[in-house]
């Protein structure tokens, strides 16, 4: 049995990374397989869940374009669509600004297979990351005329450079929590926001690579040496011992049944900041749970830093 604080992390680095990258490290976190990443392995894996459609996955990759319009009736129609999960604004009247992830704009291909901006969006993709795109699109963006349709990839320094509310709005940012399945309930909750979590169903902790135990958060509720404590402490040895007898017999997908709240998870939370922002109002109250605000409270203040005309 392990007790250990809970934590943050800004996966700011992974911004720097590739997609396929970013993709693979994030949904890795799901089993705890993070041991099987190597040079080679990002591509074969997003080529994986792409093709087996395990699309929330896809939704940690995230690209900012713009879309300039040779006329405005593209730009109509794919207002009149009122696309799923992409932040959209004009940056101009033939100009606009589109941020969304991976499946959102596969399924918008998807979904709208005569939209000229959407197949404008899939043959530029394609054209850089195939293994999310398999067949070329056909589409009228490659065709001179009145449609023609000009992608062009933002990069994150351009997104940070853009005015507070744009800002806010396309600029997407991922923090791994280590925290108790308590806080993770709540967390998605918030629903504009894409989550992927440690699996108690496939991960199996009598395994060497946990250490053959369950690692268990402290609870912020009591004080170590308490009476309280201790008897927490001796509630979580006894579910221990409960869940890896089970695992004798039984599927890490049964034995998980006994486990508590107290468990340590591993979750990825990834939003814009303007999603963050609404999310810390929430939960850094004096109303919030205080297992909430004992990671939201010194993440506010770190954003609160790094992007202070958005979090003032």
């Amino acid at each position: 049995m392990r007790i250990i604080a809970p934590s943050f992390t800004i996966l700011d680095e992974l911004d720097r990374q590739s997609l396929p990258v970013r993709i693979e490290y994030c949904g890795r976190i799901c089993y705890k397989s993070e041991s099987r990443i190597d040079s080679d392995s990002a591509i074969p894996f997003v080529e994986k869940m792409a093709a087996n459609g395990h699309n929330s996955v896809l939704e940690m990759g995230v690209v900012t374009l713009t879309a300039v319009c040779a006329s405005p009736e593209p730009i109509a129609a794919l207002f009149f669509r009122q696309p799923k999960f992409l932040q959209i604004d004009r940056l101009g009247e033939d100009r606009l600004l589109i941020t969304g992830s991976i499946r959102a704009l596969r399924e918008m291909r998807l979904f709208h297979p005569d939209d000229v901006i959407s197949q404008a969006i899939a043959r530029f993709l394609h054209s850089r990351h195939p293994y999310f795109f398999f067949e070329a699109p056909a589409t009228l963006a490659d065709v001179t005329g009145p449609t023609r349709v000009a992608i062009e990839n933002m990069s994150l320094a351009q997104v940070e450079g853009l005015d507070p509310p744009l800002c806010a709005k396309h600029r997407f940012l991922a923090v791994k929590f280590i925290v108790n399945r308590a806080v993770t309930h709540e967390l998605v909750r918030h629903r504009p926001c894409s989550f992927l979590q440690e699996s108690q169903r496939y991960c199996r902790y009598s395994a060497d690579k946990f250490g053959n135990e369950v690692t268990f958060i402290k609870p912020v509720f009591f004080e170590e040496g308490s009476e309280e404590f201790a008897l927490w402490q001796q509630s979580m040895a006894a579910m221990e011992a409960q869940y890896l007898r089970l695992l004798q017999t039984s599927s890490p997908q049964a034995a998980r049944t006994v486990l508590p709240n107290s468990c340590k998870t591993e979750i990825i939370v990834y939003a814009n900041l303007l999603e963050w922002k609404h999310i810390f109002t929430l939960r850094t109250s004096p109303a919030a749970e205080p297992s909430m605000r004992e990671v939201m409270i010194p993440l506010a203040q770190e954003l609160r830093r790094r992007y202070p005309a958005i979090f003032s």
